[in-house]
C-alpha cells in the first residue's frame, strides 16, 4: 500500500495518467484528512476550482491541492512530534494518567478528521493548514466558550456522528466537531441545552 509522499509524488509527475493523478490526490487523503475524507475532498475541489467528479481536472489545479494539504499535514506532524515529546517528559516526571487532549489526540492521530466536519459540503473556507494551527493553538491554551477555528459561538451537541467521538459539539458556523478540551464546562453544557432546544 503507497504511503501520503509516493501519492503525492504520482500526483506531481507529468507522465502519469491525469486520471491516476486524481486517483492519487484521492488516495493522500486515506493518509490525512482534517475534516474527514468527503468533506476535505470537497474543500480541495471548491478552493482549487475542479469538480468532485471530474476525471480529467487541470493538473495545476490538482497540485495546488496537494500543495495546501502537504502544508497542513506538516502542520499537524510538527504538533504531533511536539505532543509525543510532551507525554514522554510526562511520563518521566510521573505523570502516568493522559488528560482529556490525549484522550482526544488517541482519536485523531495521524490527522484523520482532526477537525471533522460530519457535513462534507460544510466545513470551514480558509486553508487546512491555518484551521490546524487555530486548533493546535487552542489546544495549548485554557479552554474558551468558542469555535477555536472560526471564533464561532453557536455550539449545538450532535449525537450519531460517523466519527469518534460520535457526539460532540458542533459549530453552526463553520460545520467542525470542536474538540470538547477546547471548550469550558460551562460551554459544552450550553451546547447540550442548544441540542435540547433544537429537539423540541
Amino acid at each position: 500500500m503507497a504511503g501520503f509522499r509516493s501519492l503525492a509524488r504520482q500526483v506531481r509527475d507529468p507522465r502519469c495518467d491525469l486520471a491516476l493523478r486524481r486517483y492519487s490526490l484521492r488516495k493522500c487523503l486515506e493518509r490525512f484528512a482534517p475534516y474527514g475524507h468527503r468533506a476535505t475532498w470537497d474543500h480541495l475541489c471548491t478552493r482549487w476550482g475542479f469538480g468532485p467528479e471530474d476525471r480529467s481536472p487541470d493538473p495545476a489545479r490538482l497540485v495546488a491541492a496537494l500543495d495546501e494539504l502537504e502544508e497542513a499535514r506538516s502542520v499537524w506532524l510538527a504538533y504531533e512530534v511536539e505532543f509525543a515529546e510532551r507525554r514522554k517528559k510526562e511520563k518521566h516526571d510521573g505523570l502516568r494518567r493522559p488528560g482529556s487532549v490525549d484522550d482526544w489526540h488517541r482519536m485523531t492521530w495521524g490527522g484523520f478528521g482532526v477537525a471533522w466536519c460530519d457535513d462534507p459540503r460544510r466545513h470551514p473556507h480558509e486553508p487546512l493548514a491555518e484551521v490546524l494551527r487555530r486548533l493546535i493553538a487552542a489546544l495549548e491554551r485554557e479552554p474558551g466558550s468558542a469555535c477555536p477555528v472560526c471564533d464561532g459561538t453557536r455550539l449545538t451537541w450532535r449525537y450519531d456522528l460517523d466519527h469518534e467521538p460520535s457526539s460532540g459539539p458542533v459549530c453552526a458556523d463553520c460545520g467542525i466537531l470542536v474538540p470538547a478540551p477546547v471548550l469550558t464546562p460551562e460551554s459544552l453544557a450550553r451546547s447540550r441545552r442548544a441540542r435540547q432546544l433544537v429537539s423540541a
